[in-house]
């Protein structure tokens, strides 16, 4: 019985797992815009949660419109906790200092992906109210 609770929450759950290292990720860009040489960094989300879910081996091949977009990481410790590679955001504007933080960029992702970090919420709620109304028979 909890096994299939489990299996029921779990796409929800993982989702809002990823979308919380992802958020990490883009504030710790937004907080290094200034640092010299610091790289932007992101996740795949669609390829991650795809190997989270056991669809696929996280950090598989992803397609992009440019190869420049995003490139692998290659610094140490550039995974997260599941095994999903961190990426390097690709230079959308260049600076004197190496830096690659474009903070629009920065922003409008952060602000997409705490909203889809809510809607998850939304969705786990919704998903546990049913199962309210089922347990109590209404």
């Amino acid at each position: 019985m909890i096994g299939k609770l489990d299996d029921y929450m779990r796409f929800n759950e993982t989702a809002l797992s990823l979308r919380s290292q992802r958020q990490e990720l883009l504030a710790s860009n937004i907080a290094n815009a200034d640092t010299p040489n610091y790289k932007a960094r992101d996740i795949d989300f669609a390829a991650a949660l795809q190997g989270a879910m056991g669809g696929g081996k996280p950090g598989g091949a992803m397609n992009t419109t440019n190869s420049n977009h995003m490139a692998r990481g290659v610094a140490t410790g550039d995974t997260l906790a599941n095994g999903t590679p961190v990426l390097y955001r690709g230079v959308v504007q260049g600076s004197v200092d190496g830096n690659t933080v474009d903070m629009d960029v920065e922003r409008n992702q952060f602000a997409d992906n705490a909203l889809r970090y809510e809607a998850g919420i939304n969705m786990i709620n919704s998903q546990i109210k049913g199962l309210l109304s089922a347990i109590q028979g209404q």
